[in-house]
């Protein structure tokens, strides 16, 4: 029997890969516009914005906001 499907959009998805598609789709410049946090505009890297973010709720749930927005306006692969 299979388990039903999650109707979160974040679930099973690591906040590397979130992040990732985030850069991929936008670029750090945007990240930062959206979300001034100082690792996105100050020598960006996804592993000093996984630190960053890991320890900071409000940072990683705006984070997380626009992952669920990105889906939403892409469209179907």
């Amino acid at each position: 029997m299979t388990e039903p499907k999650s109707n979160d959009p974040l679930h099973g998805v690591t906040l590397e890969r979130l992040l990732t598609v985030l850069v991929e789709q936008h670029g750090w410049a945007e990240l930062g516009r959206v979300v001034p946090i100082r690792c996105f505009l100050f020598d960006p890297s996804i592993k000093s914005s996984l630190t960053f973010l890991r320890k900071t709720p409000w940072a990683r749930a705006k984070v997380e906001q626009l992952y669920i927005e990105t889906l939403r306006n892409s469209p179907p692969s």
